[in-house]
């Protein structure tokens, strides 16, 4: 790895820009995974059948979670989850608008009412101040984005949720592998929902896994599931039987064994990931640490971070740049960067049902307006970091007031 003490140095003094396109997020995907997923082709079973089974036993053991239930996305184990728990019309469910629609897409699929609480100024979690002040009644459950990667505070949260007899469920799109405290993120009884997209620190392509008690999840299995008592490999392997009963008019939300079959690698290949991301995210501190212009992520030394994402803000009243021509000045530089999120109550469904303005959750929108991602994988080299360190280096010293 690079001298971490000479990226300030080297980007101040030389300059040579990228003569390939630097992509944002591309997937880790080796040979093995390939294999995996040939065999798993030419085998009998490529549908939901044995390395779902073994991948979600896998999973499970990698967190310490009672049990897991392999689907095609996090947004499926939220909405399964919702309905698991028979939350409906009527009912509140409160989230953040820091987050990617679908952690609030969900509530209006099964006909309840979001409502969001404004976020943490530093780690951009879920605020539990402002949690509390949004329970009422109606409320039912509480939706915990773990932003970024970094896990939100979950103390607070359970708390809160047992004093007013709510449900907490943790939207863990951005969190495997992280922890709270020293327990993995997923490994509670509560509802956590993971993702395994594309960009994902662990991808099946499409995909994603929910985690609880086990009674939970033989409840949400069938809910997952067309609402049937006994899925295809119960039914069709060796000393299975044909009969089923549909109990409840599910869903079809199954993860299939060729994304299984990538997942099982990608599990086993997890450790060593994780460790080139905080490598990654050592250069860029190391890099841009000593910029009065650029914010840093924050990481709460009670929590291990899953460095998702590495989101900067610019300290905007410093340039004279804003944040969209900085992501175009990034781009001229051959380098992609993104925004996570426009925040959920600035799209139009949220803003004309709901009535929201800009200002209704400063502290998300004041971030918003200042924030940018920088490219975090494990495929990026250490001369890429350096590329990326000095185009925004470059960029700061020629846009400060």
């Amino acid at each position: 790895m690079s001298d971490l003490n000479s990226l300030a140095e080297r980007a101040d003094i030389s300059y040579s820009m990228r003569s390939t396109f630097l992509p944002f997020s591309p997937p880790a995907i080796g040979p093995e995974e390939i294999d995996e997923v040939v065999a798993a082709l030419k085998s009998d079973w490529i549908t939901t059948g044995p390395r779902t089974q073994q991948f979600a036993a896998a999973f499970a053991a990698s967190t310490g979670a009672q049990a897991a239930l392999p689907l095609n996305s996090c947004t499926a184990g939220l909405h399964t989850t919702l309905s698991t728990l028979g939350i409906g019309a009527g009912d509140e469910v409160i989230s953040t608008p820091m987050t990617f629609a679908a952690s609030v897409n969900v509530i209006e699929h099964v006909r309840a009412t979001p409502v969001l609480a404004d976020v943490e100024a530093d780690t951009l979690n879920i605020d539990p101040e402002q949690v509390e002040r949004k329970i009422t009644s109606k409320t039912r459950a509480i939706i915990a984005v773990h932003y970024a990667g970094h896990p939100a505070e979950l103390d607070s949260l359970r708390t809160l949720a047992d004093r007013h007899q709510l449900t907490l469920i943790e939207d863990a799109a951005h969190a495997f592998p992280a922890s709270y405290k020293g327990k993995i993120i997923g490994s509670g009884t509560n509802p956590t929902a993971f993702s395994f997209y594309a960009t994902k620190n662990l991808t099946t392509g499409e995909g994603g896994m929910l985690t609880g008690s086990a009674e939970f999840i033989e409840k949400a299995r069938v809910v997952s599931l067309h609402g049937m008592d006994r899925d295809a490999w119960k039914r069709y392997a060796v000393g299975g039987s044909w009969r089923y009963d549909v109990v409840l008019p599910g869903f079809k939300y199954n993860m299939t064994d060729i994304q299984a079959a990538m997942g099982l690698v990608q599990l086993r290949r997890i450790d060593g990931m994780q460790s080139r991301r905080r490598q990654v995210v050592d250069l860029y501190r190391a890099g841009l640490g000593d910029l009065e212009a650029i914010q840093l992520p924050a990481e709460r030394t009670h929590v291990g971070h899953a460095w998702h994402l590495f989101v900067i803000r610019l300290q905007t009243e410093l340039l004279t740049i804003g944040r969209d021509a900085f992501i175009e000045a990034m781009k001229s530089h051959n380098i992609a960067t993104a925004v996570h999120y426009i925040p959920v109550h600035l799209h139009s469904y949220y803003r004309e049902k709901y009535g929201f303005s800009p200002g209704a959750f400063p502290v998300a929108f004041n971030a918003y307006s200042r924030m940018l991602s920088l490219p975090l994988h494990p495929r990026l080299t250490d001369e890429d970091v350096a590329d990326v360190v000095t185009a925004v280096r470059r960029l700061v010293r020629a846009n400060t007031r």
